[in-house]
This record gives C-alpha cells, sequence and structure tokens, in this order.
C-alpha cells in the first residue's frame, strides 16, 4: 500500500496544485511511483483521459509532473459549475447530475465509497500518494461529510501540511487561525506549516516563524518564494487571466467570458516570443487584435447571452467585418454559428440566435462527447490558407451537436481513440472554429497560426514551433528545484514514513 501526505491551505489559491506539482517531481526524480489524488475538484480546467474519462486538469499536470499517465482515479469527483449556484457533477470521470449547491450538499455523503474506491486502487499501483486538498479545512461550516480536506486526510490517514500565501497578506493569522479552528484530532494530523509565495529577505521573517511554531506547537517546514515557474493553472483565479500581456508584434485577445472553461487551451501561444496574447473582458479592453478567441465555456447559452447584452458581441461582428480575424474553440465554436438550441433543458433550454459568422446550428444533448483525438487541417481559409495540412492533437469534451449547412464542409479531419475518423470544425473567410481543446499544444500548429497572423500584416513568418511538452517537463524540474531548495525534504520525508 502506498504512503500518502497531504497538502492543505488555508485558502483557495494559496499554491496547493503547484506545491502538490512540485513534491510529485521530487518524489518521482528520487526514484519512487507517484500518483497525485484530489478527491473533489471544482473547475473548469478538465482534461480527458486515454480512456475518454473527464478529470480536473490540476491533477493531470500533477501527473505530468509525476511522469505517469492521468486517470480518472487520480480526481474522483469533478465540479463543474454551471450556474452561481449549480454544478455538473462529474464521478470518475463521467457525468451523473446537475445539482444545486444544497442538493449537492445532502447528496455528497454517497460519494464516499467512490472515492475510497479510487483512492484504495491508486494505493495499490503507486509508492507515495500526494493528496491535494480544496479550500481550507477551517471552512467550519462545510465539515460535515468533509471528503475534501481533513476528513480525507482521515480516511487516507495522512500527515497533512498546510500551507499559506504570505503574497496575499496575514499569513501568520491565517495559518494560526486554521490551526485553532480545527478539532484537537485535526491539528494532530498537521505535522508542518509552509509560507508560500515570498518575495524579500527570509530573515526578516525569522522572528514571526519563531512565534508561529511557538503559538500552533508545529514546524515551519520552508519559505517557498514566489518562482518563476509557467505550470498551467487551475481555475479562474488564476494570475494569468489577470496580468498584462508583454509587448509583442502579433495582439491575441481572448474573451473572458463569465464561466470561461479550459483557457490552459491558449498558454502554448502566449509562450512564442511574437504574442502578445491577453484577456478581455470589457469591449472598451477589445482593441484592434489581430486576433480574437472566443474560448469554451461551461454554458454557452448565458456566455452568448452576456456577449450580446455587454456589447462584446456587437465589438466582435464590427472585427469580422472588417475582415480581422476569429476563432472559437468548443463553446465559442457554438456561439459562432447562426444558432443553438436546448430542447433538453441541458444548459436551461430555449433557443438562441448565435453570432452568425458561420454557416452551422448547435443542439444541446443529454450524452457528452468526451474523447481524445488527432488530426489535420483539410482545408485553409482566408488569411488562414496555410493552415491546411498542419496536424494537431486534443480533446473534445462538449454537450452539443453541430450540424453544417448545405454546401459547408469541415476543416478538421479527425481519428479518436477508438480509431474512428469524422470531420469537425468550420471556416469561412477569417473566421473558424472547431470543438478541439488542446489543439494549439502541438507547437507546428500554434507556430502556423501565429505565422499566418504574421503574414496578414506583411511581416515575415517566422515564428518557431515550440515543443510544448518538453518546455513543460523542464518547468517541473525548475518547480522541483526551487521547491527542493525551500523545504526541509529531510523533514518532510521523515513526515512521510511516519518517523518519530
Amino acid at each position: 500500500m502506498a504512503k500518502a501526505i497531504m497538502i492543505q491551505g488555508t485558502a483557495s489559491n494559496a499554491g496547493k496544485s503547484v506545491l502538490c506539482a512540485g513534491l510529485c517531481r521530487i518524489f518521482a526524480q528520487d526514484g519512487y511511483k507517484v500518483a497525485p489524488f484530489k478527491s473533489q475538484n471544482m473547475a473548469l480546467n478538465s482534461a480527458i483521459t486515454a480512456e475518454g474519462l473527464e478529470m480536473g486538469r490540476a491533477q493531470v499536470v500533477q501527473a505530468q509532473a509525476a511522469g505517469v499517465a492521468p486517470t480518472a482515479d487520480m480526481n474522483p469527483v469533478l465540479l463543474k459549475p454551471t450556474s452561481n449556484v449549480g454544478s455538473q457533477v462529474i464521478v470518475r470521470g463521467v457525468p451523473r447530475a446537475t445539482m444545486g449547491a444544497a442538493e449537492y450538499y445532502r447528496y455528497k455523503h454517497e460519494l464516499i465509497p467512490d472515492i475510497m474506491a479510487s483512492y484504495n486502487r491508486l494505493s495499490e499501483q503507486y509508492d507515495i500518494i500526494v493528496i491535494e486538498g480544496a479550500g481550507s479545512p477551517a471552512e467550519i461550516n462545510l465539515k460535515a461529510d468533509d471528503f475534501v480536506n481533513m476528513g480525507m486526510a482521515r480516511l487516507a490517514d495522512a500527515p497533512v501540511l498546510l500551507a499559506g500565501d504570505i503574497d496575499r497578506g496575514g499569513v501568520f493569522a491565517s495559518l494560526y487561525g486554521t490551526v485553532k479552528l480545527l478539532e484537537p484530532e485535526e491539528q494532530d494530523r498537521i505535522r508542518g506549516l509552509i509560507i508560500n509565495k515570498f518575495r524579500g529577505d527570509e530573515a526578516i521573517l525569522r522572528p514571526g516563524l519563531r512565534q508561529l511554531e511557538e503559538l500552533t506547537g508545529k514546524p515551519v517546514l520552508g519559505v517557498v518564494p514566489m518562482l518563476d515557474v509557467d505550470i498551467d493553472d487551475e481555475d479562474s483565479l488564476s494570475q494569468r487571466l489577470e496580468r498584462g500581456g508583454k509587448v509583442g508584434l502579433i495582439d491575441i485577445a481572448v474573451v473572458r467570458l463569465p464561466r470561461l472553461s479550459n483557457f490552459t487551451d491558449f498558454n502554448p501561444l502566449e509562450r512564442l516570443e511574437q504574442v502578445n496574447l491577453r484577456y478581455v473582458r470589457d469591449p472598451r479592453e477589445l482593441g484592434s487584435p489581430d486576433l480574437v478567441i472566443l474560448p469554451g465555456t461551461k454554458n454557452t447559452m448565458d456566455d452568448l447571452r452576456w456577449l450580446r447584452e455587454s456589447g462584446m458581441e456587437a465589438k466582435i461582428l464590427q472585427h469580422a467585418e472588417r475582415g480581422g480575424a476569429v476563432v472559437g474553440i468548443c463553446g465559442g465554436y457554438q456561439m459562432l454559428g447562426r444558432e443553438v438550441s436546448d430542447p433538453d433543458h441541458v444548459e436551461g433550454g430555449g433557443t438562441l440566435r448565435g453570432m452568425g459568422l458561420l454557416p452551422q446550428r448547435t443542439v444541446f444533448l443529454g450524452e457528452k462527447t468526451r474523447t481524445q483525438v488527432t488530426g489535420a487541417f483539410t482545408a485553409g481559409m482566408g488569411i488562414f490558407r496555410s493552415m491546411e495540412g498542419v496536424s494537431f492533437t486534443g480533446y473534445e469534451i462538449h454537450m452539443g451537436e453541430t450540424t453544417l449547412e448545405s454546401g459547408a464542409a469541415p476543416i478538421l479531419s479527425l481519428e479518436d481513440q477508438t480509431g474512428a475518423r469524422k470531420g469537425d470544425g468550420l471556416g469561412t473567410g477569417n473566421v473558424w472554429g472547431c470543438y478541439i481543446h488542446g489543439i494549439f499544444d502541438k507547437g507546428e500548429c500554434a507556430a502556423a497560426l501565429v505565422n499566418c497572423l504574421m503574414a496578414a500584416r506583411g511581416l515575415t513568418a517566422d515564428a518557431a514551433a515550440v515543443d510544448w511538452e518538453r518546455y513543460q517537463q523542464q518547468q517541473y524540474d525548475k518547480l522541483a528545484a526551487g521547491l527542493r531548495a525551500a523545504l526541509d525534504m529531510k523533514e518532510i520525508y521523515r513526515i512521510l514514513n511516519r518517523e518519530e
């Protein structure tokens, strides 16, 4: 059976996911077979496994850092918010129901057998399991039937390291308060504290660290600096969505939809030196980009309404009328068509006029498409004519079925994980869209897109393909080196091995 160690945080965005990814990498470098685990993830960034099962992207990243294939057992419960009070509940990779918050709170104890079945399978296959908590264990209103924080630590009999984010301020109070709000047995499970995201001279912190240790009775196992690593973010708390882009020859604006999902699709574009990639929410921020991207969303119809009511749709249509380039991915692709309809109330029901930029119509169905794909562009269009023949890999996660109007032909040829072949996507003029998440992960596809945009500007098309997988592996190594330097790994191994 595997040994386990758990990272919990004083709040969301304390850096738990990245710390877990770094520990996965360190343990793997040290010769152990390691699996990440998060019993319940609430996020709109998800991915599809080789078996066609859906899981949170944070655990995919952690599995990559550990050098193992991601499986749905690593994230047995995934909640994908569809509104402010409701989420689609995905259990061991398969959608089970859409529930309101109160309904899910009453139901969640029924998921413990599924969670433990997944955890026990991993425990039989791996040497070490790195468990990630969610939010804070001190959310005392949610402790009943908890299986995410201390409840999961108890179920797995795992020691806990508690991390606090010093960059947001109040880290001493948040660590002390979190510990003291827990029951004595829960406090005993915390074996060490971690100060995360520090900027400055650690010597200034030392008096506070000593006092924190005295007050809590817990050792501080390290002060982790604000590391300069590029690791895929878990959710919309990502600073990537807020920060301004670098100066680049090509300006790409991604529309920040209210229920934006899988924004990590565009991280490979951001890595190209020619690209300034920015996320825009206000129509006044759009400006005159070289490309507007409509990304995926967990609720196409609600986000299409927002696009229309906010004035963003009008700005994008004006951009397209001037010959500007527009690309839609998944939900964004659905919005670009003539119409979206929901006869089975998958997203609330009704029919909406689409943006009318592509001759297709989408109907939402109860069955979700979940598959990994490989493929290539079979046609180019407008300024993207040289995309023809460019290959890619990716995955589909969507509830809708899109039908092309008579005379329209798909622009992509796909082969899914069963070997089945089909067409996907549609393009006309300088506008195209498709269902494929991760389509730019393959360096050749990202570079081809940017070179088309550069050529349209009369610039030398010299964007070079970036080996995204190699780049990610370099970042995991960089993260591991940073954590080894900051953390007392000897003590962490002692905690892991239950040495007194």
